[in-house]
């Protein structure tokens, strides 16, 4: 059995970044992740910084918003990420947030129906399959029917992105509708949103309940306290669905590292 481990972090100076990159790399993290969003240092330069002081971590975006950019432009930096990564970059991608649209507008980028951002995603992603060498691992983060069935077509592994209230029927349901749809082995990835009473600082627009009612709720975002308990969770995820990657934010590290310790 094996489970990767990814977390995710945002730039704020160069030195701090570098750091923050080597930190990851020597915590034991496969993946460092970054979001895209106009509030945020755009994913690919902030990545290959990364790569720059780190020898074996794989960098990914989590994930660009394939609407911001064309099938080329995403083709031109996902090829110089895996140049200047010596292979190690990972295209995440996905449709884009809803409140994505204004930052669409703002890059003079349209928007479009969700019929045509996941016809625009798909070709994206086919352009860096035929036009990236080598070609990256495709990561596709959803958790709607119609992209999860698009995921199964198209990608290597998938984000099971469905918030913070996500149970453990939703996480079996996501993954057969994959399954169904898969032309290739996929490899799933679920995102923590809590361990014991440790949570994460959310965006201040972000109405998520507490973690006590996440609990109550059933969330299978929110790990117990106990490591022991926490790991054997973990197992039988991946031994049940394939989950083989779990993100954890950097704000609840701590509280995962003997976790982690368990896992590897």
């Amino acid at each position: 059995m094996s489970i990767s481990f990814a977390t995710m972090a945002v730039p704020f100076a160069g030195r701090a970044w570098a750091e923050t990159a080597r930190r990851v790399e020597e915590q034991g993290y496969h993946t460092l992740l970054l979001p895209d969003t106009l509030h945020t240092p755009s994913p690919f330069p902030a990545l290959a910084a990364a790569a720059a002081v780190t020898t074996a971590l794989r960098l990914r975006p989590n994930v660009i918003a394939a609407p911001l950019r064309t099938a080329a432009a995403t083709v031109r930096e996902t090829a110089a990420l895996q140049v200047l990564s010596d292979g190690r970059f990972e295209l995440g991608i996905g449709i884009g947030r809803p409140d994505a649209a204004a930052e669409a507008e703002r890059l003079g980028q349209p928007w479009g129906s969700a019929t045509a951002r996941r016809a625009h995603l798909a070709e994206t992603v086919a352009a860096v399959r035929t036009g990236v060498d080598p070609v990256p691992p495709i990561v596709i983060a959803t958790s709607g029917p119609r992209m999860l069935a698009l995921a199964g077509r198209i990608a290597d592994r998938v984000v099971l992105a469905a918030g913070p209230q996500v149970t453990e029927d939703d996480l079996a349901g996501m993954v057969a509708v994959v399954r169904d749809n898969a032309e290739r082995p996929v490899a799933f990835t679920v995102q923590l949103m809590g361990i014991g009473d440790a949570v994460p600082r959310w965006p201040g627009n972000w109405k998520v309940p507490s973690v006590d009612a996440l609990r109550d709720a059933g969330s299978a975002a929110v790990l117990p306290g106990d490591p022991d308990e926490a790991a054997e969770i973990l197992r039988h995820r991946h031994e049940k669905y394939g989950i083989d990657e779990v993100i954890v934010p950097g704000d609840i590290a701590d509280a995962f590292a003997p976790i982690m310790a368990l896992l590897r």
